[in-house]
């Protein structure tokens, strides 16, 4: 009385990204630092001041009549609104800029509101991958840029969060997979026959 039990279907992997292959993993997802919108909140921050600013001018311009209480939450209530729609495009552009190490390739996908662009390299084109923490602010806030060298140039990330950790973790995907991204193409056939 033995039954067999139905082979589980296979079930298709979770892609991660669009652009997706099926045979290809996830290994790595990174962003900018959220301060490349800094422009952005320094504008949102005077949209915030819009609305008390009014209220204050009219408060000045009036004396025998100032607005109400109930005015002066709205206009922070707008002022904050019209904030949010200022720091908006920044957001999105931190928020979609997006680079992707799969066991494959190394995708940067840069997205704002008017714009898609796509940088796709291949794992094996990785010549060497450096990265630079260079001032003040940078070592504070503790974020810097990755140059991914390639056989066909350089791919510069500026603003990189925690750079040596990205960097540390690329190296590391490479060396896993059987790269060394410090021999040459004659080299990694050789290596690979070797094995």
């Amino acid at each position: 009385m033995s039954e067999k039990r139905a082979a589980p279907e296979a079930q298709p992997k979770k892609r991660h990204f669009k652009e997706q292959f099926e045979e290809e993993d996830t290994l790595l997802v990174f962003r900018k630092h959220p301060i490349v919108m800094r422009r952005g909140l320094i504008l949102a921050s005077f949209g915030m001041l819009a609305g008390p600013l009014y209220s204050l001018i009219l408060i000045y311009a009036d004396k025998n009549h100032p607005p109400s209480i109930t005015f002066f939450f709205a206009s922070l209530l707008a002022s904050f609104i019209f904030a949010c729609v200022l720091i908006f495009p920044w957001w999105v552009k931190w928020y979609f800029s997006v680079y992707i190490m799969t066991d494959k390739r190394l995708i940067q996908q840069t997205r704002s509101l008017l714009q898609v662009n796509v940088v796709d390299i291949g794992l094996d084109q990785i010549q060497m991958i450096n990265y630079q923490i260079a001032g003040l602010e940078e070592t504070v806030l503790r974020f810097g840029t990755i140059v991914v060298q390639t056989y066909v140039g350089d791919l510069v990330i500026k603003q990189v969060h925690h750079p040596d950790k990205i960097q540390n973790k690329m190296v590391h995907i490479l060396r896993d997979l059987g790269i060394h991204h410090t021999a040459r193409p004659s080299q990694r056939e050789e290596t690979l026959e070797q094995a």
